[in-house]
């Protein structure tokens, strides 16, 4: 970023402490995104994108919907089906998230879409995976942090991001986040489900679901990166009944979930 346009948004005796946590936020999140757009790059080299135009189009009106009643409103997030058999979903940093098609497969209706969705969504927005692997400019040095991901030329420059995005696979195919970072992203997913309104118990849904596929396969795979659904589910249970967020009418839109899904 020019440094003139920058100075230009302060007062003339702005002081550069002042100065500098703006910078730094934004180079943080072009960091952030940058990472994020390479991992999603390694995503669909691994699995191709369900090619349904209309598909797409819809989850990402879903995504997006639920995206704007997040703590990132304006992040710009991308969402997409890949066409795999494990039952999944992965966020990405900066707002690059994949819903597989197994998992498309095992939800009901729009609610439960919203709240997989929404629990992708809280990933990014509490930043889990930029917190992890502190992807981030240095606050005593915003612009040092903008080189060190965008000066690009050198070889350890290059390294450096290879390596970066190299790990950030690796969490969300093999090891997986930590276990609060997962009952977080549950606690604010739930909740921004409900403000978009959409049925708050939506996720928990397709959680029971999951949870009955026992011993088969596809919850494997889901234990593999995610807690015991149990657990997750008694969570839950309890957030939806402190906060009041279950009621006798709330929006499934099961039709129009039947209308687009494979």
């Amino acid at each position: 970023m020019p440094l003139a346009p920058v100075l230009a948004e302060h007062p003339p005796r702005a002081r550069l402490h002042q100065i500098q946590p703006v910078e730094a936020a934004e180079a943080n999140e072009r960091a952030e995104i940058r990472v994020g757009r390479e991992v999603a790059a390694r995503i669909l080299a691994r699995h191709k994108l369900v090619d349904d135009p209309a598909l797409q189009r819809y989850v990402n009106l879903v995504g997006r919907a639920v995206a704007l009643h997040g703590d990132r409103p304006d992040l710009d997030f991308y969402f997409g089906v890949i066409d795999s058999e494990q039952v999944n979903a992965y966020a990405a940093p900066g707002g690059y998230i994949f819903v597989t098609s197994a998992a498309l497969a095992l939800m009901e209706d729009e609610a439960e879409l919203a709240g997989v969705l929404a629990h992708e969504v809280a990933h990014v927005d509490r930043r889990h995976i930029v917190e992890a692997l502190n992807i981030r400019a240095p606050e005593a040095s915003p612009m040092a942090g903008l080189t060190r991901f965008f000066g690009g030329a050198t070889e350890a420059t290059q390294v450096f991001f290879s390596q970066a995005v190299d790990r950030v696979v690796e969490l969300l195919f093999e090891d997986g986040l930590q276990r609060e970072d997962e009952f977080e992203a549950d606690r604010f997913g739930v909740r921004t489900a409900a403000r978009t309104g959409y049925d708050a118990e939506g996720f928990s849904r397709f959680l029971s679901r999951l949870s009955e596929l026992e011993g088969a396969r596809a919850a494997d795979e889901l234990s593999d990166t995610h807690p015991a659904a149990g657990e997750r589910l008694e969570r839950i249970r309890v957030l939806l009944q402190e906060e009041g967020l279950r009621g006798p009418e709330q929006n499934r839109f099961q039709a129009r979930f039947e209308q687009h899904r494979p």
